[in-house]
């Protein structure tokens, strides 16, 4: 796989989130996309969207499509750490403590998981 692009309705703002989350560095930037890379040779992109509505997790009433799973080795730290970046924890929170469950400021849930 090359990517994964996000849409959203501000590609530079979410991707700051995302390079301060995952350390990933800035690759490509214009107005309407922006790119990280780590040089593993699969980037995250964010594209903006006109009237872009955010994911509605857990519910469907807007699907949220697909998320991302982050591997982390303190899943505690690494909370705090989403958390302070502007992502949001939701009440619902499946799988037993395995993983955890954020929104990140565009809405789009992910997982941080130390499995």
């Amino acid at each position: 796989m090359r990517g994964v692009t996000l849409d959203c309705a501000d590609p530079q703002a979410l991707a700051d989130f995302y390079g301060e989350l995952t350390g990933m560095r800035v690759l490509f930037s214009a107005d309407e996309f922006v790119a990280l890379t780590d040089g593993s040779g699969c980037d995250l992109g964010f594209q903006r969207v006109d009237g872009y509505r955010a994911p509605r997790w857990p519910g469907q009433d807007v699907p949220q499509q697909f998320h991302l799973d982050f591997r982390v080795e303190d899943l505690d730290a690494a909370e705090r750490r989403a958390l302070g970046l502007g992502a949001v924890k939701p009440d619902h929170q499946p799988g037993n403590g395995r993983w955890r469950v954020l929104v990140d400021p565009a809405g789009h849930p992910f997982c941080l998981t130390s499995s």
